[in-house]
Formats: structure tokens, C-alpha cells, sequence
């Protein structure tokens, strides 16, 4: 009688298992794609709505209503090198995605290191920034910011009112900052105490600070200040480093200073 636990046999279904397995996980990732594709767009939406003050719950909001809600937003292409919105026709703002584009030689630059104040490495040359309108005018401005904290690249947005100068809302989507320390950049507190904040001196240039401790609310600087996360200086250095960069001439200082002249 013939046995059949010979080692050939064992190999073979082995082998037939793990192709079966690896074409069902296969065509499960093919599958979930495009609806893992939505989502990331709609969690995008949803965080603009929230910065932007559109929709401070929308995290609550169902799919439809956070589409719906969502054309109150346009989006529109930065060249951040000349501080212009970008007027080609070759590229569709709406499925532009800046963090690919950074990672291509092509599409971006290698940023000199006495530059790189956010350590964010490449830089895309075309940046997505959002305007929220408001009977026919924009009534906030929506800049994305990434950079370097203490253990990850954190990416989120600012909010500025229609005088490119008043913080209306702040946040991160993505980090892998520490929970309890670096992590507290997600406390609504925290980002709630944003709000208000002067971006800019009286010369124009980037003038937030992530203080050590409490803002004192009499201080002569206490509008251009935020308090510091507790036992996690590296990442609210961080945090003050990218602010600061991207607001600055490096980032969208330039196309700031040219939506003030109206010359965009």
C-alpha cells in the first residue's frame, strides 16, 4: 500500500495552499482598493472641514454629507517657488497628491539642508491649498504642513482667516508621534488653543513659538504664542519648526504675500 505523507506530497500541498492563499489576498487588495482609495479621500475632506471651522463635527457627518459639504472647498495648486497659483491645465487639483509628487525627482526638489528647517528632505514643486468660499469670497485659507517631530513626519493643515494673518484651526491627520507625550498634538485642548494666534510679525514674517510651559496671556508676544507639550519638547520643536517653515519664504511665505497684494 502505497504511502502518501512522502515529503514530495507534503510539498505539493504546501505549495498549492500558499498559491491559493496568496491569489484570495491578491484579489482582496485589488477589490478593496478603490474603496480604500474613497476613504483616504474623504478623511482628508473631513479633516479640512473640521480645520477650516466649516464643519467642526464632521467627523460625525455620513459619507454623502461630507461630499455634500465639501464643495463649499476648492482646492487649487501652489508653485511654491514663485508663490503663484499654478494656471496649467495638464494637472487636475482635485486628484493632485503633493506627498507623491515629493518623491518624484521630476516633480520636486532636494531642499538644501541650511533650508530644511522641517527636515522634510524633497520638496513637490506644486503644493494643494484650499479655499473655503463664502458668498462668492474666500473666507479661509487652508495650508497643508508636514515636518519632522521627534519620531515621525507629521502631516496636517492650518487655517487662516480671510486676512492671511488669524489662526481659525490647526491639526495633524498622520503621525507616529509618542501617545501621552508627542502624541498630545491630537488633545482638541491643545489645538483649540491655536485659534486666534497671529502667524506673522509686523515685517511679515513667520512668528509663532511653541514656548516651554504656559502662554502668560499679558505677555507683549502671548498672540504669537503656543504652550508647549508637556515632556515632549523634541516634537513641539518639531511642531514650531514646520509651522514656521511653511510659513516662511521656503513654503507659502511668498504666495502669501502676493494674495495680500492680489497678484496670485
Amino acid at each position: 500500500m502505497a504511502k502518501n505523507d512522502t515529503i514530495k506530497k507534503t510539498l505539493g500541498v504546501t505549495i498549492g495552499l500558499s498559491l491559493v492563499c496568496s491569489i484570495l489576498v491578491s484579489t482582496a487588495a485589488v477589490s478593496l482598493k478603490p474603496r480604500q482609495d474613497e476613504n483616504k479621500v474623504l478623511d482628508v475632506q473631513q479633516n479640512i472641514l473640521t480645520i477650516s471651522g466649516l464643519e467642526p463635527n464632521a467627523s460625525d457627518l455620513t459619507r454623502d454629507e461630507i461630499i455634500a459639504k465639501f464643495k463649499e472647498v476648492t482646492p487649487k495648486l501652489v508653485e511654491i517657488q514663485t508663490g503663484k497659483f499654478y494656471t496649467g491645465t495638464d494637472i487636475d487639483p482635485a486628484a493632485y497628491d503633493q506627498r507623491v509628487a515629493a518623491k518624484n525627482p521630476a516633480e520636486s526638489r532636494v531642499m538644501p539642508k541650511n533650508q530644511d528647517t522641517a527636515q522634510i528632505k524633497r520638496q513637490a514643486n506644486l503644493a494643494k491649498v484650499y479655499e473655503v468660499i463664502e458668498n462668492g469670497k474666500v473666507k479661509t485659507l487652508v495650508l497643508p504642513i508636514h515636518g519632522y517631530g521627534l519620531w515621525s513626519t507629521l502631516y496636517g493643515y492650518i487655517a487662516l482667516d480671510e486676512d492671511l494673518q488669524t489662526v481659525v484651526g490647526f491639526g495633524f491627520y498622520e503621525h507616529a508621534e509618542t501617545p501621552g507625550l508627542g502624541g498630545e498634538v491630537d488633545n482638541p485642548r491643545w489645538k483649540a488653543s491655536w485659534i486666534g494666534k497671529q502667524v506673522m510679525d509686523d515685517n511679515g514674517e513667520p512668528s509663532i513659538s511653541i514656548i516651554k510651559g504656559s502662554v502668560d496671556p499679558n505677555s507683549a508676544q502671548a498672540a504669537h504664542q503656543v504652550d508647549g507639550l508637556s515632556g515632549a519638547t523634541l516634537t513641539s520643536r518639531g511642531v514650531d519648526h514646520l509651522v514656521n517653515f511653511w510659513l516662511g519664504q521656503n513654503g507659502f511665505g511668498p504666495f502669501l504675500a502676493n494674495l495680500k497684494k492680489g497678484d496670485a
